[in-house]
């Protein structure tokens, strides 16, 4: 089965006729009148990873496309699903799997996921490279922290079935975002969750470089998943198919663009957010870009080249380990049907 077939297939089934709506041509909203203004999340602080929405809205990227960009930072993938379902934006980039387990608690959301821009997950456990902990048994009877809408976090209990780890002796410190990394370093905490681009750079910048972490990354343990993608609503893609795919232009335009000039897109979060340190940010969208963004997969076919299999598989990694009853089908949560076309996504 095609993941163009699984896409349009979901939609269809919601009860529209979303997938056979023409396909709007770069700048048509603007050529028809005033430009559509998409209130847009990102899932995180304006660091080196995101840089790319910012150097695609200063390039003018989206306003070719006839979008006007209401770009916001994000506070944690956990809060994503949570605001675009509830209209505070009309659409949103987070962690897909933190999305999953919203939807599968949340059938009536109408959430949908219309890209998937990283192919591989960040999620992880870190630890101080030379303390006790070297394997994910060794979190049993250690304190871990965390933000409560960190994606780590959520999907903890996916990692820990699949590890093999006894949540029962795990203990929790919940902990503003900002205060994570430093909770490691003071010995109040034995291990933090997250994503690693954010943790491990973070870390780095407050002393603890790379080779003195332990990173215990959920992909290395049984959790084969997917990781960022685009959110909106089947009511927002029913009033307005033409802007979600100029935004999704831009937005792949942005990541393309951004991965061939970094140095751009730092210059331009630099400009947005003055304190902001140049090269930290730089290698944190490099290891992110080395991370998440590229693989065999990604170069050969695109970005969003989402295997239908490997969606259910992270499905139902999900609701196993939240003990939520088999709901979700890689068709109700996920459409191909608003991507550009393959070249637009090529890295």
């Amino acid at each position: 089965m095609s993941a163009v077939a699984f896409g349009r297939r979901g939609l269809l089934a919601a009860g529209g006729t979303l997938a056979a709506a023409p396909l709007a041509r770069p700048g048509i909203a603007r050529a028809e009148g005033a430009a559509k203004r998409v209130r847009f999340t990102l899932d995180w602080a304006f660091q080196g990873p995101n840089s790319y929405a910012l150097l695609g809205r200063d390039k003018g990227f989206f306003r070719e496309e006839g979008i006007d960009l209401a770009l916001s930072r994000g506070f944690g993938s956990g809060r994503v699903p949570v605001d675009v379902a509830a209209g505070t934006f009309d659409m949103g980039q987070g962690d897909i799997n933190p999305t999953l387990k919203f939807m599968a608690e949340n059938p009536s959301s109408g959430l949908v996921a219309v890209a998937v821009a990283a192919d591989r997950s960040g999620l992880c456990v870190t630890a101080k490279g030379d303390g006790p902990i070297r394997l994910p048994k060794d979190l049993e009877g250690r304190v871990l922290c965390a933000p409560d809408i960190d994606a780590g976090r959520q999907l903890f209990p996916a990692f820990a079935r699949a590890a093999g780890i006894d949540m029962k002796r795990t203990e929790w410190l919940t902990v503003r975002a900002e205060l994570r990394e430093p909770m490691l370093l003071q010995g109040r905490a034995d291990a933090i969750t997250g994503i690693v681009t954010s943790t491990a750079l973070s870390l780095k910048a407050l002393g603890l470089d790379l080779p003195q972490q332990r990173i215990l990354f959920y992909r290395d343990h049984g959790l084969d998943l997917y990781a960022t993608c685009y959110l909106t609503t089947r009511d927002y893609l029913a009033r307005e198919p033409g802007a979600v795919r100029g935004m999704l232009r831009a937005l792949f335009r942005s990541l393309s663009y951004t991965y061939r000039h970094p140095e751009e897109a730092i210059a331009a979060l630099v400009k947005a957010e003055p304190l902001s340190e140049a090269p930290i940010e730089l290698e944190r969208y490099r290891f992110n870009a080395e991370q998440h963004l590229v693989t065999e997969n990604v170069l050969r076919n695109g970005l969003s080249s989402v295997d239908p299999a490997r969606l259910g598989r992270g499905i139902r990694a999900v609701e196993e380990a939240f003990g939520l009853p088999p709901r979700l089908r890689p068709e109700d949560v996920y459409t191909d049907a608003y991507l550009p076309p393959r070249e637009m996504r090529m890295l």
